[in-house]
């Protein structure tokens, strides 16, 4: 028989982490319902001790899923772990994650902390975590890069205390893949109590190896949990991709003989959620959920796949998600259509205000363009997930003059609360004048960081727009995302959007791991 991988997902955790990746409570349960809709055995859904934003969603993530076990990233000291707990309470399955660093480095620059010291807080931090939750996981932060002999007596105490589980992390990125797995394999043999514990490997990308180092930490190191996130989204240069880590054992399963219980129908559609919600647009060679993933331009390669599609093809695109008939809805499809899209797509709305408001806007882009693709309809909704009541800067008007020999010129008519703004600005082009317009009237003094466009669907004109803007102010960056057909339109949807999160005033405070 096959052992079990654990597919560990800290999208909603680590994945935030990237600068303006940080998502709404109400965009964190709608991924949160497609990661248990995708089977994944383990949701890391926040740091709950770092914000009351992060307490409430993993509160409200906890209660609402019943399929995957919930997790709460904490620090080691008392504190957190009640807060975690706390925020827990009453979730079917929950999992305390705690972590502390081990590497010389971090102990003395970071913590201040001698080794001594970081052992007896590592023992006492377990021990109260475990007779508050029966399911403890430990992760020495900085494990790779941490004296080994130190690193088998921390983790041997902490097993001997109850945590049931011990992540390795390659915090870094700092791996080589053959080195990982036997630096897992070391640990493993040298700890008399190891096999008391299931093993876990986290990796980030910084040398373009998280992937890889995860597989080795398996394969070679014996782990059998691996923590990644969806589109390899996370700090720096981002985590193990959790689509490629999954495909690659299912694909291989001569090789590593193992089984996952992901139903790889639901990656593609998880994907382009995360990507729309978070506004961290995947590249086309992405592997497995990129657009060109299953793409063949050569004639040769065009050939043999229509003589055996296994002459270049190891994997099906079914599945995965994709589909050859893209094409599901038009202006002449019904309510109860949609609703069954919303469902197909694994989109659940709060409620049937929040249906008809996306139904009418539905009805409204199917007007303006004549193919209703699966990706309009998830940005479509993810423009409906803030509530009016939620959002400070609303657009409600734009026009634009822009003429060849001519400076454009565009007027901007926007809500701010309850007060009506009317702005106009010129600009070098009739993006630059509608966001000059906005910026002339509420002098935010917000940097821009990022402004990205993206088609929402490829192969037309008519295909929307999908804008993301980046924008930094008094240490924050916060993203906002806006689509339209129009893509000056979009350009102002995505820049209020941006305004509207710096304006929740809500902070975080970014975890390691």
């Amino acid at each position: 028989m096959a052992d079990k991988l654990i597919i560990f997902d800290t999208t909603l955790r680590d994945g935030e982490q990237s600068p303006g990746a940080s998502m709404t409570k109400d965009e964190k349960l709608r991924i949160a319902r497609q990661l248990e809709r995708l089977k994944v055995d383990v949701i890391e859904a926040g740091f709950a001790a770092s914000s009351n934003g992060d307490f409430e969603c993993v509160k409200a993530i906890a209660h609402a899923i019943k399929d995957s076990t919930i997790c709460s990233l904490a620090r080691a000291n008392d504190r957190d772990i009640s807060r975690a707990a706390e925020a827990l309470h009453g979730g079917a399955s929950t999992r305390i994650h705690l972590f502390l660093a081990t590497s010389a480095l971090h102990m003395e620059k970071k913590l201040r902390m001698t080794p001594e010291q970081v052992f007896e807080q590592a023992k006492l931090a377990t021990r109260f975590a475990r007779n508050l939750s029966g399911d403890v996981e430990f992760s020495p932060e900085d494990g790779y890069r941490s004296d080994p002999d130190f690193l088998c007596r921390v983790l041997e105490a902490v097993i001997a205390e109850g945590a049931t589980t011990i992540n390795v992390p390659d915090t870094v990125g700092y791996a080589i893949p053959e080195l990982y797995g036997k630096f897992i394999l070391d640990l493993r043999t040298r700890i008399p109590n190891a096999d008391k514990a299931i093993w876990s490997v986290h990796c980030h990308n910084d040398l373009g190896m998280a992937v890889a180092n995860s597989l080795a930490g398996v394969t070679i190191g014996g782990a059998r949990q691996v923590e990644c996130t969806i589109n390899g989204l996370g700090e720096r240069a981002g985590n193990c991709s959790l689509e490629e880590v999954v495909m690659a054992v299912k694909t291989r399963r001569d090789y590593f003989n193992l089984d996952v219980a992901i139903d790889t129908t639901q990656i593609l559609a998880l994907s382009r959620l995360v990507a729309q919600t978070t506004g961290f647009v995947v590249q086309p060679n992405k592997a497995v959920v990129g657009a060109n993933a299953f793409a063949h331009a050569s004639g040769i390669h065009q050939d043999g796949v229509l003589k055996a599609r296994d002459t270049y093809e190891i994997m099906r695109a079914e599945d995965v998600g994709w589909a050859t008939n893209k094409i599901v809805l038009g202006k002449l499809s019904g309510r109860n259509a949609f609703k069954q899209r919303l469902k197909d797509l694994g989109i659940e709305m709060a409620s049937e205000a929040e249906i008809n408001a996306a139904f009418a806007k539905f009805k409204e882009l199917a007007d303006r363009k004549s193919d209703i693709f699966d990706e309009d309809i998830v940005a479509l909704v993810m423009d409906e997930s803030v509530t009016a009541e939620h959002e400070h800067y609303r657009l409600l008007a734009l026009s634009q003059h822009s003429e060849t020999g001519e400076r454009p010129h565009a007027t901007v008519v926007f809500a701010a609360g309850e007060l009506e703004h009317h702005a106009e600005s010129d600009g070098n082009g009739p993006v630059d004048a509608s966001l000059k317009a906005i910026e002339s009237r509420l002098q935010t003094g917000a940097e821009m960081l990022l402004y990205s466009v993206n088609a929402i669907t490829s192969g037309s004109t008519e295909s929307q727009g999908e804008v993301t803007v980046r924008l930094q102010h008094g240490g924050r960056v916060v993203n906002g995302v806006g689509a339209d057909p129009d893509i000056v339109v979009a350009s102002a949807k995505a820049y209020l959007s941006a305004l509207n999160k710096l304006h929740s005033k809500i902070e975080r405070v970014a975890a390691q791991g």
